[in-house]
């Protein structure tokens, strides 16, 4: 039996999705993009172009939700599948986009650089339980105008697995969509077999922008996967209590949805979402906090009722060094989300309120999202019946070390962790170095950026991916890209 965790009885998820419904449809939600209103409109929406403000129809509502995948997968550089997006199935993704990196040696954190995300690209490859990877901070050494497509290219340069990404400029998206064909080899086959999924954003209250909707949209059209992230503050700009935040992110969630929908019937979308309860003691939006996990939790309930795959921000740490704090935040949450079933779990490696990311964190939380996955499988009679045989040998033998039951089921039994986790004794551990937990992940970050073996692209994938980034680059006067071996 898999073990789940749920907040919210049935009658109350089902009066929160009405009352969503009814503000979609008479409270209504601005858009500030004369397209989609003109598509809205065309649809059956009213609109009101003075206010830009959009009332959605129940018949719009009930036609995106038949039309919006109930799963979908993602695959990797070689065309193979990666990650499953469906049901109760649960995948870890690092967290982004951080401004800046905890740096091991000084404890500081600093701007990252181009070579500090090539480190990244090269970890997370190594690195087991996190299926996919993100375009996760965002080096400082070019011009912030390609940074979005500029960190989408060392991650197909170098990491062979799916990219969870997103575009901060309309004119950004044409450049990363041409990265991913030119992997690909069309657009076709990037539409078949989705090597990224792009996470667009509404404006909370209520509100979509002109960049993250057209965003949207432009994802919908080349049937790109989309992860709509709304982030209702609660407090502040949402609602103080759960339920009520849970309503607008309903309200804005859904109205992305039918945006996408209406573009493309069948675009991949998850259900998603970095809300946070405002914290009015120090003006600041805690992800490590049980109200925050909890609404993530609550709204992955909500989109698995509506029938569409799940993705939140949990699993990360509001602290700003590898603390205990740091532990006990990403740990509850990675809990929390694996039971909860949320399918795509954004978080490992990041910290001080998504703004900071670490090497050596995302070690950790690399072996935090092992212990949860095995969590997740349960427990389950494995020969264990008729119980008398067993114990029979158990008296006899002693011991069952070496038993073929042992044998048998010992590696399905346990997960195993790397050796970040110390279950040495003490004896050993002193005799080991006496090292920490920081110390035991920075030498793994060291080993597996200094193992990583390069991504075989097809043909002359990689200098098309180079020569693109180029003369991106070049548009806005770089004359050449960082160095980066």
């Amino acid at each position: 039996m898999r073990p789940r965790i749920e907040f919210l009885d049935q009658q109350l998820l089902e009066r929160i999705v009405s009352e969503a419904r009814d503000l979609l449809c008479n409270l209504g939600i601005e858009i500030h993009n004369n397209g989609i209103l003109e598509l809205l409109s065309d649809h059956g929406a009213r609109v009101e172009s003075n206010t830009m403000r959009v009332f959605y129809t129940q018949e719009l509502i009930d036609r995106s939700l038949e039309t919006a995948p109930s799963g979908f997968h993602l695959y990797d550089v070689a065309g193979k599948p990666a990650v499953d997006l469906s049901g109760f199935n649960v995948q870890f993704t690092p967290g982004s986009a951080a401004i800046h990196i905890l740096d091991h040696d000084s404890t500081e954190s600093r701007t990252p650089t181009s070579a500090d995300y090539v480190r990244y690209t090269r970890l997370v490859s190594g690195l087991d339980h996190l299926a996919s990877q993100s375009t996760a901070f965002i080096p400082g050494d070019v011009h912030e105008k390609i940074s979005d497509s500029y960190r989408l290219f060392l991650s197909l340069l170098h990491c062979p697995k799916p990219v969870v990404t997103g575009a901060f400029t309309v004119e950004a998206f044409e450049v990363m969509k041409d990265l991913l064909v030119a992997v690909r080899g069309s657009e076709a086959e990037l539409a078949a077999k989705p090597l990224a999924m792009f996470s667009c954003c509404p404006t909370s209250p209520l509100k979509w922008s002109d960049v993250t909707s057209q965003n949207l949209v432009d994802c919908a059209r080349h049937s790109i996967p989309v992860e709509i992230i709304s982030m209702p503050m609660s407090g502040f700009i949402a609602p103080v209590t759960l339920v009520g935040t849970l309503v607008q992110h309903t309200v804005e969630t859904l109205s992305g949805l039918i945006i996408s929908q209406l573009v493309n019937p069948g675009t991949p979308v998850l259900y998603g979402g970095s809300p946070a309860y405002f914290d009015v003691r120090y003006e600041t939006t805690p992800m490590g906090a049980p109200e925050t996990q909890m609404i993530d939790c609550a709204y992955n309930e909500i989109g698995k009722y509506l029938g569409i795959p799940t993705q939140a921000y949990i699993g990360l740490s509001d602290s700003k060094l590898l603390d205990t704090q740091a532990g006990l935040e990403s740990s509850m949450g990675a809990t929390l989300a694996a039971l909860a079933g949320i399918n795509n779990i954004s978080g490992p490696g990041m910290m001080d309120f998504e703004s900071c990311y670490s090497h050596e964190k995302l070690v950790i939380d690399n072996e935090i999202c092992g212990m949860t996955l095995r969590l997740t499988r349960g427990i389950e009679e494995r020969e264990d019946f008729p119980a008398r045989p067993r114990f029979e040998e158990l008296l006899r033998e002693q011991h069952l070390l070496i038993s073929d039951h042992t044998m048998r089921y010992l590696d399905q039994e346990v997960a195993y962790p790397g050796p970040v986790i110390d279950r040495a004794n003490r004896a050993r551990w002193q005799e080991e170095g006496k090292r920490t937990m920081g110390q035991r992940a920075h030498q793994i970050v060291e080993q597996t950026v200094a193992a990583h073996e390069p991504v075989s692209h097809a043909g002359d994938v990689r200098k098309e991916l180079i020569q693109r980034m180029r003369a991106e680059a070049a548009t806005y006067g770089m004359d050449r890209l960082p160095e980066i071996d």
